[in-house]
């Protein structure tokens, strides 16, 4: 494809656009259960409205646009409140959680430049259930994952273990408000008090859980402290186009002083160009989600927050115990927040996931690791609140049609586990792992209409297998 000789009318393009997302997935409907994050029509429209008007604003320099600067301070303040952060705390408007906890890493391994010059080799300690983007953080600045253990029923870091995972190397440990996949808080009192007498930073991931807990605690939860009214914690990530309802892309990473932060900004005035400063990673960037997240926190206020925890907070117990009623599934640990997941020891997870696919749902499936077995997830949103009950009714069907589907593991599977179990991915090359999606039936943006034996294949695989063939597959899916 190439560039249109003549311009295409407003209207054209309009219906193109409109045409070019007809497969995309109905999250409108409410009964799409992960990725989206909605509080309904009007919040949407006004988030919608303060992005347009702030659209071709840029970011970049807060002296050219005071309003941005004016926007950044006063969320870093809500947010920081929400969270018990004292007058002493800072913090950055980010692009996103991954933003948020690259900046965090960032700024542990140049925080500890300065005060541990000794230390060649930085690493960081995460629990098994901690977010994927720690591992790009790892992976983009050089610092060392010694990933720990958790319970194995309740998911939670194991603190005795993080105790001897401590060496001379260590600048950050991790602990999670709640992790992603089994929705439970790590015991970040234990967790943070380890890290202060050791005089390693501690981060707080509460991309997921930072605003939501604190209303669930008013609420009547037993939510345990995990914020800044824990002795040890210097740093928490906390995402606003979640469960703050903002548009993406909107995150808060907060410090506990200034000191700290001022390790995450990076300037340069080597060139020939305009000095440069950048508190974030990024330089040129849209007013649009600093505006649309001041508009939708102030539209929403705390009262309304409170509501839609509240239906987020019934709708996930009216889960749980429905998904306990069917034989056949159990919950995976205790869950704290709006994320809760499910498995089974007689149907195979990724065919009841096809068949409520079938139905109209969309649910996420999770591969095994460690000692959390392949299940079902579930991000509770508040238009899905009204579905509950629904929800329910079709997953005991589908788990009954999933009981009658034969060899859900397939041969595809059992031979990958059998080939490549105990082989070195390394010693692969791109070839083997093209093949191996050509043998699922993944032909370029094609997928099956039925996922269960590639989401089988998958969990057949080791983890590092499975990232190669992630890596070939989407090499081969975009241009």
């Amino acid at each position: 494809m190439t560039l249109p000789k003549t311009g295409t009318s407003k209207e054209a393009i309009l219906e193109s656009l409109e045409k070019y997302r007809e497969n995309d997935t109905n999250w409108r409907s409410g009964r799409t259960w992960g990725y989206i994050f909605d509080a309904g029509k009007e919040a949407e429209e006004v988030a919608k409205a303060a992005y347009m008007m702030y659209l071709s604003e840029n970011a970049l320099d807060p002296t050219v646009f005071p309003s941005l600067l004016r926007f950044e301070n006063e969320l870093v303040a809500m947010g920081k409140a929400h969270v018990n952060g004292g007058d002493d705390v800072v913090g950055s408007f980010t692009t996103g959680g991954t933003e948020s906890i690259l900046l965090a890493v960032k700024t542990a391994r140049d925080h500890n430049r300065k005060l541990k010059p000794h230390i060649t080799q930085p690493e960081m300690i995460l629990p098994i259930t901690a977010h994927a983007a720690f591992h790009k953080a790892s992976h983009y600045l050089g610092v060392k994952v010694v990933a720990i253990g958790v319970d194995p029923v309740t998911f939670k870091a194991n603190a005795d273990e993080l105790e001897g995972a401590i060496t001379e190397n260590t600048i950050l440990i991790v602990g999670s408000a709640p992790s992603y996949a089994h929705g439970v808080i790590d015991p970040i009192e234990e967790m943070a008090a380890i890290a202060l007498r050791h005089e390693v930073l501690f981060h707080v991931d509460a991309c997921m859980g930072g605003w939501l807990l604190p209303y669930f605690r008013r609420l009547g939860e037993d939510i345990p402290p995990f914020d800044f009214s824990v002795p040890g914690v210097t740093s928490l990530s906390m995402d606003l186009h979640k469960y703050a309802y903002a548009a993406k892309g909107a995150s808060l990473i907060l410090y506990k002083n200034k000191e700290l932060r001022r390790s995450q900004i990076f300037s340069c005035a080597g060139w020939t160009g305009y000095s440069v400063v950048n508190p974030t990673i990024g330089s040129s960037k849209s007013g649009g989600p600093l505006a649309a997240a001041w508009a939708v926190l102030n539209f929403l206020g705390d009262d309304g927050y409170l509501e839609l925890a509240r239906k987020k907070l019934e709708c996930m117990k009216a889960l749980v115990k429905g998904i306990t009623a069917i034989p056949e599934l159990r919950v995976l640990g205790n869950p704290q927040m709006s994320l809760v997941c499910f498995t089974s020891d007689v149907v195979d997870p990724f065919q009841v996931i096809d068949e409520m696919k079938v139905k109209g749902w969309y649910i996420q499936p999770q591969l095994a690791m460690g000692p959390s077995p392949k299940n079902i997830h579930l991000s509770i949103n508040a238009s899905n609140t009204k579905w509950t009950e629904e929800l329910l009714v079709d997953l005991r069907t589908c788990v009954e049609i999933a009981k009658g589907i034969k060899d859900t593991g397939g041969p595809l599977a059992a031979m990958v586990r059998a080939s490549f179990s105990n082989a070195d991915p390394e010693q692969f090359g791109p070839e083997t792992f093209s093949q191996m999606l050509t043998m699922a039936g993944i032909k370029g943006v094609q997928l099956p209409g039925r996922m269960a034996e590639i989401n089988e294949v998958m969990n057949a695989l080791p983890p590092r297998f499975r990232e190669l063939l992630l890596i070939e597959f989407i090499n081969e899916l975009f241009c």
